[in-house]
This record gives C-alpha cells, sequence and structure tokens, in this order.
C-alpha cells in the first residue's frame, strides 16, 4: 500500500539458468504486489531498471510494474562466459521472471535492446506478451547506429566522482535529448558501481561489448530481423526518436504496415532513444496501454 503518497518500491531476484550455469537477475518492482495486471519494462544495452523509475510510479495505480537489470548490468551478476551475452539467454531469463511472478500474460515496454528481447518473446508461438510498446528499435537496425555504440560499450572509464560520471553520460547519452540536471543525475547514480577504493565504474560487465561486436558490428551491415517482427500478432506501439541513428523514419513507417502494424508515435527532440522521464513522453505509452 501506499505510504505518505509514496509509491513502494521492492528490491528482488531470481535465479536463472544460462548455457553455462546459474545466475542471479535483480529486479525492482512497484505498486500493488497482488495486482494480476503486470507490466514488465526492459531497458537498452547499458542500462538498467532504474530508467523505468519515473514511468513506473505514473503506471503503478493499475499495475504491478516490473524492471530487470538484464544479466551484467545493474544489481544482476556477471556471466562467466561472455559468449552468453546474447538475446536468446536474456529472453530466457524473462520467461523464468514471469513464472516467478506467477502470471499467465504480461505487457512490454522495451527501450532499444529491451525492444529487441520483446520482439524476441512476442513472435514466439503463445508467448505471454499480450501488449507491447517498441522505444526506439524495430526489425532493422542500421549500421550506422551499431558502429556509434561499439565506439563505447565496454570502453567506459574509471570514474573518480559521481561529477566526473555524470559528464561521462552526457556524453554518451548526448541523444536522449535536453534532459533537467535532476534527470542526468538520476540516469548517473543508478548505473554507477562503487568500487573499494572510492572511485565509481558504470555497473555493468565489459563482456557484454565482446558478442555485440561480434554480432552485429563486425559485419558492417544493418541488423535485419524482420521475419521476427512479422510473426507478432499483438497490438504494438512504436516510439521514435524524432532524431534516431537506430530506428530511420523509413523503417518506422514499414513497421507500420507489416507484421502487427504498429501505431506510431515519433518523440520530437530526441535521438536514441526516449527515456521516459517526462509527461510528454509517458502519456502515448499510457494512452495504448490504459487507455487514457
Amino acid at each position: 500500500m501506499e505510504k505518505n503518497g509514496e509509491i513502494p518500491m521492492r528490491e528482488r531476484s531470481v535465479r536463472c539458468m544460462g548455457p553455462h550455469g546459474l545466475h542471479r537477475m535483480a529486479y525492482v518492482e512497484w505498486g500493488d504486489a497482488r495486482c494480476p495486471r503486470v507490466l514488465i519494462c526492459v531497458h537498452g544495452l547499458t542500462r538498467n531498471g532504474r530508467d523505468f523509475d519515473f514511468l513506473a510510479r505514473a503506471l503503478a495505480a493499475e499495475y504491478r510494474v516490473v524492471c530487470p537489470d538484464v544479466i551484467g548490468r545493474g544489481r544482476s551478476e556477471w556471466l562467466a562466459a561472455a559468449e552468453d551475452y546474447v538475446l536468446p539467454v536474456y529472453a530466457a531469463d524473462i520467461i523464468t521472471l514471469i513464472a516467478r511472478l506467477d502470471v499467465e500474460e504480461v505487457h512490454w515496454v522495451g527501450t532499444s535492446m529491451g525492444g529487441l528481447i520483446g520482439m524476441l518473446i512476442a513472435a514466439q508461438p503463445g508467448a505471454p506478451i499480450t501488449r507491447l510498446v517498441l522505444n526506439d528499435v524495430g526489425p532493422l537496425i542500421t549500421a550506422q547506429s551499431l558502429g556509434r555504440i561499439a565506439q563505447y560499450v565496454g570502453n567506459a572509464p574509471r570514474f573518480a566522482s559521481v561529477d566526473e560520471a555524470e559528464g561521462y553520460v552526457r556524453m554518451v547519452s548526448a541523444p536522449f535529448g535536453k534532459l533537467s540536471d535532476g534527470q542526468w543525475r538520476h540516469l548517473t547514480v543508478h548505473a554507477l558501481r562503487a568500487l573499494p577504493d572510492g572511485g565509481y565504474r558504470m555497473a555493468y560487465d565489459p563482456a557484454i561489448a565482446v558478442p555485440f561486436r561480434e554480432a552485429m558490428v563486425r559485419s558492417g551491415e544493418d541488423f535485419d530481423l524482420w521475419p521476427l517482427y512479422d510473426a507478432i500478432r499483438v497490438p504494438t506501439l512504436l516510439l521514435r526518436g524524432e532524431h534516431s541513428d537506430l530506428l530511420t523514419h523509413a523503417t518506422a513507417l514499414e513497421m507500420t504496415r507489416r507484421g502487427p502494424r504498429a501505431e506510431l508515435a515519433e518523440i520530437a527532440g530526441v535521438g536514441h532513444a526516449p527515456m521516459l522521464l517526462d509527461e510528454a513522453q509517458i502519456a502515448p505509452v499510457r494512452r495504448f496501454l490504459i487507455g487514457r
């Protein structure tokens, strides 16, 4: 229940099985744990589940909102084998999480990599996802954007202070658009891991870059998942940052004509990706999920 107007948040974890053994995935829950309506929100490549704090607070009256740290990120454990940082392992972990939540159906919001995981699950026969929000990602990802991401993923330096780390986050995440100082600080503090010597590093395993570079970047070609998208049959909302280099306007329009024929909403003044931190960006998600 709410106390003094605050939305309760619970930190939990679930044990999952991967190709090279067990690992523990952390997640946070918002809202009433007894609510039968569950919304799963999954973040981008180097981010974490706390990116969705603002969205979760906005929707917690309607949903039990669950935001995992995909394995190798945030509070989740790191994998022993770098080659296991791939979409099928991430999807399997989410299926384990859904079993832990004891529900048959979920709604989904996925930013970038989180959207790809959602697409992979939603395309399967009997999938538990019944309503899908893809945040600035689609079945065709440009080689240009993959190259940009490859320049920083796995290469983050050590930081002497949170302020220094925030400067780095502002630089590599400049396509997020014009955010307030408080929003940048939020995105920074939850993306850091404190070191024993008092310094900080980004809270993700640098090894996540290994399969990313091998599978998506080395070929120098666009990443094509159209067959997966075409298999999706659930209502789908597509958010696109106006200046996104990962999801082109042409691909977004094609997504409105193929597969689930997504409803398209473009977010002005933003590249890759809208972070759903303010009402203007949250509003289309709310309307799509709950109709108001």
